[in-house]
């Protein structure tokens, strides 16, 4: 599958994958210098990028395991849905988890793209469900720890 991308700006890098075969491509820092992100601070990080996702997928913004678990730096809102209207730049809220302030250099990934298809659904408003063993049990209702 191919698909279009713009270049936002002159130092904006092209998604890549750390391996052949990597489900994500990595999103790079598009900024002019470094910025600090303080504990438990959120910084909003352009990629200087507009990408055309193909009508009936999405394309989801996941935290980079290393960032995540070296660093403690996350995507603010845990998974990011670009939809496929969407043609604005694509920008990371990136936020510290740590004790520690992080530094983000120009270049640095920042996170990483998953292209994922989506299923278009319509809403169905019924007065009783069908009934199931677990029913309405909520958290913890199945054992599992």
């Amino acid at each position: 599958m191919k698909i279009n991308i713009k270049k936002l700006t002159t130092t904006a890098k092209i998604p890549t994958r750390g391996s052949e075969y990597a489900a994500g491509y990595d999103l790079y820092a598009d900024i002019t210098k470094d910025l600090v992100i303080e504990p438990h601070e959120t910084a909003k990080i352009g990629t200087g990028l507009s990408i055309e996702i193909p009508d009936g997928y999405f394309g989801a913004v996941f935290a980079r395991s290393g960032l995540a678990a070296k660093q403690a730096l996350r995507p603010a809102n845990c998974v990011g849905v670009c939809d496929s209207d969407y043609r604005g730049e694509y920008i990371v809220a990136l936020h510290n988890d740590g004790t520690q302030a992080r530094t983000i250099n120009p270049g640095d990934r920042i996170a990483q793209l998953v292209v994922m298809p989506y299923l278009a659904v319509e809403f169905n408003e019924v007065s009783e469900l069908s009934d199931t063993k677990r029913g309405a049990g909520g958290f913890g209702s199945t054992g599992a720890n």
